[in-house]
């Protein structure tokens, strides 16, 4: 019956973090010790404030469907968060909230990008974006990155990949899934490029944006020539450890704001009115929680980068935001113990489950098949525990 299926879903790949993170939990419950890698979400509870304003939002009745581009107070609380912490100014009708920022995301994608459109994605990239591009009708266009330059994009690359056909370049800071965080010069050249083409639009996912380690964040929006051309997409999943309650948003100039509202009604209305009232609270009141986080994954950071960097033939890069190592493994490739022989990215995953009952998320889910995705939002015990089987696991193929 799969034949029934439309065109467009049977070109849809399969996101290769939630199988993997389902593979994960099915073997868990079957008994098995697996340390989880895969998730890309934070492992601390939602901070009681936000809790308790969810629980008032319930009490107090707010059971109604919302205006579909949220309520009214959220998006004032969305612009005074731009302006106090990016310095960016918008409007509260130049705010649509979605049920999370992949929502946002598919909203400004589907609302922009036409069939035969051409859209740069700098790799490695979060594996929804190509396929969000695919289901708009686009080609994404792919810009390959080092471990050596960062795992970020150069302006002169930026540059050579623009054609006639360039609508969108998708642009994610700190990034899902190598940790790498843009300087304001680095942006400011990007901007530059993108100053000189008037028929392209910036989609900046910062999503990551509390959860950095090199200082203030800097988005891309900043930059008055392009300002109106730029989607800039967030949320709370990330920063409040709110990842169920699914919500997240996006700021842009008032046309293309209307065009991802229209979009929305059609698709799902407006995101959970309980989920809004805990958002709102969330970004007015008390950010310790926040802060306090980060200063958790930076330690957790540390300790991992610390065991890669004692394993013969892994090579990686410091992130400096999220919470993801990209290490490359490709050395190991064509090696076996004495068993099993690791080939490829999905090899070394599937051997490191087996073998040292640790998950992760194979690099070419990202467009970078020489390295794998391990996610260190878990507990200093857990990563410890982690990083031991691991080295021991790949010390024995020769």
């Amino acid at each position: 019956m799969e034949s029934y299926l439309s065109k467009r879903l049977q070109s849809l790949a399969e996101s290769q973090t939630l199988a993997m993170n389902q593979k994960t939990k099915d073997l868990q419950a079957k008994g098995f010790d697996i340390v989880n890698l895969t998730a890309g979400e934070p492992d601390f509870f939602t901070p009681d404030h936000i809790k308790a304003a969810a629980k008032q939002a319930v009490d107090a009745n707010y059971s109604f469907y919302t205006p579909v581009d949220g309520y009214a107070d959220l998006r004032k609380a969305i612009v005074d968060k731009l302006k106090r912490e990016n310095g960016l100014d918008y409007k509260p009708e130049q705010i649509t909230v979605s049920n999370g920022a992949k929502h946002s995301l598919a909203n400004a994608i589907m609302s922009i990008v036409d069939d035969g459109d051409e859209v740069i994605i700098p790799a490695p990239y979060w594996v929804s974006y190509s396929e969000l591009v695919k289901l708009a009708g686009g080609k994404s266009v792919i810009v390959k990155t080092t471990i050596e330059g960062g795992f970020k994009m150069t302006a002169a690359q930026l540059e050579n990949a623009i054609t006639p056909k360039t609508k969108m370049l998708i642009l994610c800071s700190p990034s899902n899934p190598t940790g790498s965080v843009y300087s304001k010069a680095e942006l400011a050249a990007l901007a530059e490029v993108v100053g000189r083409h008037d028929r392209i639009f910036v989609v900046s996912d910062e999503i990551y944006e509390h959860i950095n380690f090199v200082g203030g964040h800097e988005s891309i929006a900043q930059f008055a020539g392009i300002k109106d051309r730029v989607v800039l997409i967030n949320g709370v999943s990330k920063a409040y450890a709110m990842t169920g309650y699914r919500i997240g948003y996006l700021a842009a100039p008032l046309w293309l704001v209307k065009a991802c509202s229209k979009l929305q009604g059609q698709f799902t209305s407006n995101p959970s009115s309980i989920a809004q009232r805990a958002a709102v609270a969330a970004l007015t009141q008390d950010n310790t929680p926040t802060k306090e986080m980060t200063v958790a994954f930076r330690r957790r950071r540390d300790l991992v980068i610390s065991w890669l960097n004692d394993m013969p033939g892994v090579r990686c890069n410091v992130p400096e935001g999220a919470f993801y190592v990209f290490p490359d493994v490709s050395s190991f490739f064509g090696k076996s113990d004495g068993s099993v022989t690791v080939n490829s990215d999905m090899d070394m995953c599937l051997y490191l489950l087996d073998k040292a009952l640790v998950s992760g998320v194979p690099g070419g889910a990202f467009g970078e098949p020489t390295c794998i995705r391990l996610s260190y939002a878990t507990s200093d015990a857990n990563l410890e525990k982690a990083m031991k089987s691991m080295k021991e696991a790949l010390a024995k193929l020769k």
